[in-house]
């Protein structure tokens, strides 16, 4: 076992978050439930927190960078977004603090760099 020199942010999606999705082209309506948002979110490697106001003023100041990234995971086109602010942010994820980061695999880390998904590739 190893601790990892990060800690864990993540974003649980609110109802809020749901209801834009609903409202979203595609006709969602019905196939997606809070719950299930909820429970298979996004975990965020953040830098070692020394106390959960720290993480917390991180997250904060990435808000928008994070905020995108959880939007465009579900559309792409930014005209259906709403303005980003951080007010919003709060409203529709709720953010929870991981201080320590344990890794209990026996061989090491790997890292590839993130590549957007292009929905007009064919």
């Amino acid at each position: 076992m190893y601790e990892v020199n990060r800690s864990v942010a993540v974003l649980k999606p609110r109802q809020a978050f749901l209801d834009w999705l609903l409202q979203l082209p595609g006709n969602l309506e019905g196939s997606l439930q809070l719950e299930e948002l909820r429970r298979d979110c996004n975990a965020l490697l953040i830098p070692a927190a020394d106390d959960y106001a720290s993480a917390q003023d991180f997250v904060h100041h990435h808000y928008r960078t994070l905020f995108g990234a959880e939007l465009a995971d579900w559309c792409d086109d930014d005209a259906f977004w709403p303005e980003l602010s951080p007010q919003l942010f709060l409203q529709w994820f709720d953010v929870e603090i991981h201080s320590v980061l344990t890794d209990l695999v026996d061989f090491p880390l790997e890292r590839e760099p993130f590549v957007p998904f292009d929905l007009d590739q064919e």
